[in-house]
């Protein structure tokens, strides 16, 4: 079976209550892992067509956000941070950002040790259920004030503001082409764009000849 179409697993350490970031470092480098109050959960490394889509995302942000250009800046915004939080060790959303109000610089050699305004994760097979039963209800908790969630087999957005630690959907986007969504709505981002540039550099398949 393919490891896309895996679900996540869910690492029991014998006589340890608690993971460790020593259990993150003993995974293989195809396995990603993160902690949540205290359980390792791992699951594959992302696909092309997942990190397609969220370069696309990334750039279409990090211009007018992080650097000013064509935006209002304000922002700190990375794909794929290790965050360091109390009662999770590691967790690395796909795409996360801080207002610079909150987070005027990166650290130099230390985590990230606060916690994201805003994440965007792709909901790929092998991570949907982590993501939607496990993340989305712990990033409500420690107060990620917005959620994206990027589905690639409906080509949807689904943005979500957090109001007294429930998820409050905002709008499901997929074809507009001057989208104004929250907390980034200071522009108008190509949404459509993404599904078409990602699809675009996905090499077809090869068909074998008589």
């Amino acid at each position: 079976m393919n490891a896309e179409s895996h679900q996540p697993v869910v690492s029991v350490i014998a006589n340890k209550p608690r993971a460790t970031r020593d259990d993150l470092d003993t995974l293989p480098g195809n396995i990603k892992g993160e902690i949540i109050d205290g359980v390792l959960y791992t699951m594959p490394r992302p696909r092309p067509r997942h990190q397609g889509v969220l370069g696309a995302v990334y750039g279409d942000l990090r211009g007018p956000f992080q650097l000013g250009r064509g935006g209002p800046g304000g922002w700190l915004i990375l794909p794929e941070p290790g965050i360091e939080l109390v009662d999770a060790p590691e967790i690395s959303p796909d795409v996360a950002g801080w207002r610079r109000e909150r987070l005027a610089a990166l650290p130099k050699d230390e985590p990230i040790r606060l916690v994201p305004d805003w994440v965007c994760e792709v909901l790929s097979p092998s991570t949907r259920r982590y993501d939607l039963l496990i993340k989305r209800p712990f990033y409500a908790r420690i107060g990620v004030a917005f959620v994206w969630y990027l589905d690639l087999d409906a080509s949807t957005l689904t943005a979500s503001r957090n109001l007294q630690g429930a998820w409050v959907e905002v709008g499901v986007f997929g074809d507009e082409r001057a989208a104004h969504i929250p907390p980034f709505d200071a522009i108008e981002i190509d949404v459509a764009s993404w599904w078409s540039s990602m699809e675009a550099a996905i090499a077809p398949k090869s068909s074998s000849q008589p």
